[in-house]
């Protein structure tokens, strides 16, 4: 049985990158993915981007799964996002509790993303995909990981249908992770999130703000390669070419990749795991 694979995006800034973005779509429909999901911006920054991002991937015939996070929100406005997509046939979201925008003070009607995905399945019924993040090393603003578990599980109490994870490159920290969720009672499918290696300081950077393990021999020869792009590219393709391999014959229920808006990595790594079609 082959393992589903989901994309995600973020909105492009300008109308060259969403000419480029339109061609990686399809550029990665040789990975026959599920979905595709797009960010959206600390506080709803980002949301007409967002929202048109979504429907240039519906228009090209794929399934689109806009995040949506509630810090800064009200009940109003994350209905009126809700009704826009209805309307759109779109029935899968990625609910976030999401970051306050810089300088703002109020976090508005919603505290926890179990709350916005409450709120979901009260108002549009049983008929969406709610999907949830999850942590595999805990949150990086909680100090405890039995406390940071029990809110995932208040999330997918609250009516979640599956969760997406943070990328990792510790396969045990998400089989660990999934035990110990099975072990309150979560059921939903928990899809391990895959971040491929191109620019290994900006990995190394995003690891660091949120408390990603990379394991040390991996960061050792990343920087011993220094400016050696191509070395970086093969040695990470292999690093994470293994990692997809370990969580497939776990029995992983998908691969979610973040894409960085780029499909070559992605495409790659898809090939060597037997999850893309042949051009």
């Amino acid at each position: 049985m082959t393992t589903p694979v989901s994309i995600e995006f973020f909105p492009p800034n300008t109308p060259v990158g969403t000419e480029k973005l339109k061609a990686v779509v399809q550029e990665l429909r040789a990975v026959r993915p599920q979905y595709f999901s797009v960010t959206y911006g600390a506080g709803g920054s980002t949301r007409e981007k967002t929202l048109s991002t979504v429907a240039d991937i519906a228009s090209q015939g794929f399934d689109a799964a806009p995040h949506l996070s509630c810090v800064g929100s009200t009940r109003e406005n994350i209905a009126e996002i809700l009704a826009t997509y209805r309307a759109q046939d779109i029935r899968r979201v990625v609910a976030l509790r999401g970051d306050l925008p810089s300088g703002t003070a109020t976090a508005g009607e919603f505290r926890y993303a179990a709350e916005l995905v409450r709120f979901i399945r009260e108002t549009q019924g049983e008929d969406w995909d709610i999907e949830v993040a999850a942590y595999p090393e805990y949150h990086p603003q909680q100090r405890y990981a039995a406390r940071d578990l029990q809110f995932f599980a208040d999330k997918v109490r609250a009516g979640a249908s599956g969760a997406i994870t943070q990328f990792f490159y510790n396969p045990d920290a998400y089989f660990h992770f999934v035990e110990a969720s099975r072990a309150l009672g979560v059921e939903v499918p928990i899809v391990p999130g895959i971040m491929p290696i191109n620019n290994y300081a900006r990995i190394a950077q995003f690891a660091q703000r949120d408390g990603i393990e990379i394991p040390r021999w991996v960061a050792l020869k990343m920087e011993g390669y220094m400016d050696d792009a191509a070395s970086v590219r093969a040695f990470g393709l292999d690093v994470v070419t293994r990692l997809c391999e370990r969580l497939i014959a776990g029995g992983v229920p998908g691969l979610h990749f973040y894409t960085l808006n780029q499909s070559a990595l992605t495409l790659e790594l898809c090939k060597r795991l037997g999850l893309a079609a042949e051009a």
